[in-house]
């Protein structure tokens, strides 16, 4: 794909405005929160029914939502911009080091020191390694679709977004399994390794396959009928993340009434991490001497996550009445509110970062 194609995709991805749905994600999480608890207490047997339709432990509803949720996001992946990376190596190189080698390690233990020390005796004590857990699968899956929207709001380089999302996702196929299994393992978690792989193809492998020869057939009609197209699949992500939740806490909706703190607490070390990563990426940018149009997308890939993996991850691997589930659920609560936070601090410090 020539340069000049990777950058109409490039300004095409970031410069899409923020929809309704995304600009209010936080809402739309919370009353899928009341609705799933609600819908759960008062016909519990129809959830119940949901959750037996199982192949190979993986829920059918759950999987066909969650391929409507990533392969939309996916289609904007171009991996044909992969070339551009060496345009900005040193940027890329703080992205690298933050995502796969600070990011889930950091997390790991956020949660070890939160989860099973710090708010132990306020947590259930059976779902303590299931909480770790889902916070390790949080952050090991880096942001892939929302970070095009950060990355417009903070004025970021478009070709930069798209190529640092290009290749966190071409490491992602590889790495996500072998992260989490070591991530778990010395947590004391048992690791489900057949399942793990099985999420991995069902979840990054297929859909990324999927997804790219869906891009590369409407882009073969033209720029404007890409555009069009994602105009109209790209709302089917959100819808089938908040029907995935309504689900997620139909099953969980006994629990939360119990030990409603649960939410509030399991919040706590994910917002450590997300100003933790963000900060160190952009001041690591700074150091190395990157632009603040590199920076500010490097920091913010660093500080979200790709929730939709990671939910999906989750329920396949611990269950939808899991606490894994339930703590990736946190991570979407809170993306949206967090995220506009880090945009406003990255750039009302642009006359210190570019002194």
């Amino acid at each position: 794909m020539s340069v000049v194609q990777c950058e109409v995709n490039a300004k095409s991805a970031a410069g899409a405005p923020m929809s309704v749905f995304e600009r209010y994600l936080t809402l739309w999480v919370f009353l899928c929160i009341i609705a799933g608890i609600a819908a759960g207490q008062l016909a519990p047997h129809v959830f119940q029914a949901v959750g037996r339709m199982q192949i190979a432990q993986v829920n059918l509803p759950v999987g066909l939502l969650i391929w409507v949720m990533i392969i939309p996001m996916l289609v904007k992946v171009d991996f044909g911009a992969l070339h551009e990376v060496k345009q900005h190596l040193r940027g890329i190189g703080v992205t690298l080091f933050v995502n796969w080698l600070v990011k889930p390690f950091s997390m790991a233990f956020l949660g070890w020191l939160f989860v099973r020390h710090l708010f132990a005796p306020m947590l259930p004590a059976a779902q303590l390694d299931s909480y770790i857990a889902g916070l390790i699968l949080l952050a090991a899956a880096p942001c892939t679709a929302m970070v095009f929207v950060w990355s417009r709001l903070s004025s970021g380089d478009p070709l930069f977004t798209l190529s640092q999302v290009a290749l966190n996702d071409s490491i992602m196929v590889f790495a996500f399994a072998p992260i989490v299994a070591f991530l778990l393992g010395i947590s004391s978690i048992t690791v489900p390794w057949d399942t793990l792989l099985t999420s991995v193809l069902l979840y990054i492998v297929i859909p990324v396959l999927l997804a790219q020869a869906l891009r590369k057939v409407l882009l073969a009609r033209g720029q404007a009928a890409f555009d069009a197209a994602m105009a109209r699949i790209g709302p089917w992500s959100i819808t089938a993340l908040l029907a995935t939740l309504v689900l997620l806490f139909a099953f969980q909706g006994a629990a939360i009434i119990k030990q409603p703190l649960v939410i509030a607490l399991l919040a706590v070390p994910i917002l450590i991490q997300v100003f933790f990563n963000s900060a160190l990426a952009y001041w690591l940018n700074k150091v190395v001497g990157e632009k603040h149009n590199v920076a500010c997308p490097s920091a913010l890939i660093g500080a979200s996550n790709f929730f939709e993996l990671a939910v999906a991850a989750a329920i396949s691997l611990f269950g939808f009445e899991s606490g894994a589930a339930l703590a990736t659920v946190v991570g979407v609560l809170i993306e949206v509110p967090v995220m506009l936070l880090v945009v406003k601090v990255v750039n009302a410090s642009r006359g210190w970062y570019e002194a």
